[in-house]
Order: C-alpha cells, then sequence, then structure tokens
C-alpha cells in the first residue's frame, strides 16, 4: 500500500514541528521539573487549543476541525519530538475518540465542543493495578454511581473529565462529582499523573459495552505510538549530530563501523515503526476491520524501538549523557512511562499474535 501525506496534512506536520519546536522546546519541560509544577502548564495547552489542535478528531458541527487521526498522530509525533507537557493525547485522542464512538447526541453536545476549544481536559482512567489488564476490573456499579479506584491515570491529575473503564462499559465520570477524589503523582518523567478513588460517584454510560473499552484503547495506543515514534525520531537525529561532531583518536567517532552499525540499527527501526503507526492511523480514518490488529503492531513496535533509541541516545553520548544538564536523560524518563501506558510491547506482541489467530 503507498500512502503519502495530501497537502492539508503536510502543512498540519510542518505548522506542529514549527510551534513546538519554538513555543515547546525541552527546556520547557525541564523548567517546570525544575519549578515543581508536575508536568501542569495550562498556558501552553491554551496554546495548543489556539492552533485547533484539542479539535483535530471532532467535528466542524461541534467546533472541530474532523481532520482525522493521522492529522491528529503528526501533531503527536511533533509533540514527542519536544517532550510537550500536555494533555494532548488523553484529551484531543482518547476523550474526543470515546464521545465520538459512545457518547450520546446530548454527550456529545456538552462535552465535544469543550474539548475541542481546550476547556476540557479529559483522562482515561484504565488500570487497577501495576499491570495493563483492563478487562479485570473490579469498578462496582449501581443506580448510576460508580465505586472503586484506579492507578497511575496519566493526566488525572488536571483532568476536569474522566473516561472510566468499568468491567463492561465505559463510563463517563466529572472531576468535582461528589464521590471522586485523586491523589497527584509526581511521575518521573515530570508529567503528572493520578491515583483516582470512586465513592459512589455519578457516572454516565457510554454506549458500546466491552466493544467500546477496546476500541478506545486501541486509539489511545495508536495516539502514543506516535508521540513515541516522534520522541525516537528526535532522539536519534540529536545522536546522529553528536556523532558526525564528536572526535576521538584524531576523528569523528561517527567514523567508527561499530557505531556506524548501531546507527543504522536505530534508522531501520524507526523505519518500520513509522510505517506501523501510519497504518494504525489510516486503518482508523478508513474504519478498517484490523484496526485493533494495527494498533497493537504499532505500540509493540514503538515501544521496542524507543526502548532501543533511548537507551543509545544514553550510551552514545558517553558521560555527557548519564548527566542531568543533558536532554538524553528526559528522552529516556518520559520512553520508560510511555511504553508502559496502555499496555507494554509484550502485552501488545500476545495481543497481535491472538488476533491474528495464533
Amino acid at each position: 500500500m503507498t500512502f503519502t501525506l495530501n497537502e492539508e496534512q503536510t502543512l498540519l506536520r510542518d505548522a506542529a514541528r514549527d510551534f513546538c519546536r519554538e513555543q515547546a522546546p525541552v527546556a520547557r519541560l525541564r523548567k517546570l521539573r525544575d519549578d515543581k509544577k508536575n508536568g501542569v502548564d495550562p498556558e501552553l495547552w491554551r496554546e495548543m487549543a489556539t492552533m485547533g489542535w484539542a479539535g483535530i478528531l471532532v467535528p466542524d458541527e461541534y467546533g472541530g476541525a474532523g481532520l482525522g487521526y493521522v492529522g491528529l498522530g503528526l501533531v503527536l509525533e511533533a509533540a514527542g519530538r519536544t517532550l510537550a507537557a500536555s494533555p494532548l493525547h488523553s484529551t484531543a485522542m482518547v476523550g474526543a475518540s470515546a464521545l465520538l464512538l459512545g457518547g450520546s447526541d446530548a454527550q456529545k453536545a456538552e462535552w465535544l465542543p469543550k474539548i475541542a476549544s481546550g476547556e476540557c481536559v479529559v483522562a482515561f482512567a484504565v488500570d487497577e493495578g501495576a499491570h495493563h489488564a483492563p478487562k479485570r476490573s473490579l469498578l462496582k456499579i449501581a443506580g448510576g454511581k460508580i465505586s472503586g479506584s484506579k492507578k497511575y491515570v496519566a493526566d488525572g491529575h488536571i483532568a476536569d473529565l474522566f473516561i472510566v473503564a468499568g468491567p463492561k462499559d465505559l463510563y463517563l465520570v466529572r472531576a468535582n462529582a461528589s464521590g471522586v477524589s485523586r491523589q497527584a503523582l509526581i511521575t518521573v518523567d515530570s508529567r503528572g499523573a493520578a491515583d483516582m478513588t470512586f465513592d459512589d460517584a455519578p457516572a454516565e454510560a457510554l454506549a458500546g459495552g466491552a466493544e467500546l473499552v477496546e476500541r478506545v484503547l486501541d486509539r489511545a495506543a495508536a495516539g502514543l505510538a506516535a508521540e513515541m515514534l516522534g520522541q525516537a525520531q528526535e532522539a536519534f537525529e540529536i545522536t546522529g549530530e553528536y556523532l558526525k561532531t564528536r572526535k576521538q583518536f584524531g576523528q569523528v567517532i561517527g567514523g567508527f563501523q561499530a557505531l556506524q552499525h548501531r546507527a543504522a540499527k536505530m534508522f531501520t527501526e524507526i523505519e518500520l515503526t513509522r510505517s506501523c503507526v501510519l497504518a494504525a492511523l489510516d486503518a482508523l480514518d478508513r474504519g478498517a476491520g484490523d484496526v485493533a490488529a494495527l494498533a497493537s503492531l504499532a505500540k509493540a513496535r514503538a515501544g521496542d524501538t524507543l526502548h532501543l533509541v533511548s537507551n543509545e541516545f544514553v550510551q552514545m553520548h558517553g558521560g555527557i549523557g548519564m548527566t542531568d544538564e543533558h536532554d538524553a536523560g528526559l528522552y529516556l524518563k518520559r520512553a520508560r512511562v510511555a511504553e508502559a501506558l496502555y499496555g507494554s510491547a509484550s502485552y501488545h506482541r500476545d495481543r497481535y499474535a491472538r488476533l491474528l489467530g495464533f
């Protein structure tokens, strides 16, 4: 299959790269960390919303742009390149997707315009333990109220609305509802998260049952894979420039064959990952029947590739790569968090094999 970006997607990609380099460089995340902001940057989120990114998936009738998953993936990739700390993935990808797939007309009318404008931040509450196990929810649902707990909810510390995965359905839970409490987590990637407790909290079910849970998780995995692709690409490019300029034993270290082999492996893995990510996003836009398999393939490939590249980012920079002053450590920490979110590479390899009948 031949896949090329159209003119609109190319313009969106270029604008996103320019914005992230100028307005959300890695230095901005570093300052958030040093100022102990725990990833909270409402000004950046407002700027992203002004760019229209919060409503990329949202149809025009609800105030969005309706540019599709490939378009949003390009923006997520650009944000991943600079480790931009924002709720773009949880809100624009997961929150908008859940409402578009399972929301009633009233729920869409209430929440989608707020998502598109950046007024509402959404978080996806899935896991209840240390491992990704969406089918093992112990939440109790009775009389339109929900009780239980969720662990490590990305962007949960700043969310206005939660998409909560129950045993058989997804639910909307307002952050300011009675019975909702959260404990903010200070995370290694300086992005923040929260542990959530629901005690007879009012909850509105989304239509679609267990199938909707899987469909939203597919979108979460594909979107996060796009962000991880951006991280890997940027880390690779920075490492490549270092190999071309750093000298040892009278020559640039990029002249050593052993390092060339390692760089070639990274390049190859990144290109394979790019193909997988674009295939998953394109399948979502086309409504293809193999979305689940392609989403798991993209997340598994992105996890393995980012693990490799983030390690090499540190190793090939030598001593400077081990210091806090260099950005390599920030990429490695975000990589480890992203690898685990919504299922590790092992989880998605196993799921991919099962979906293909093995």
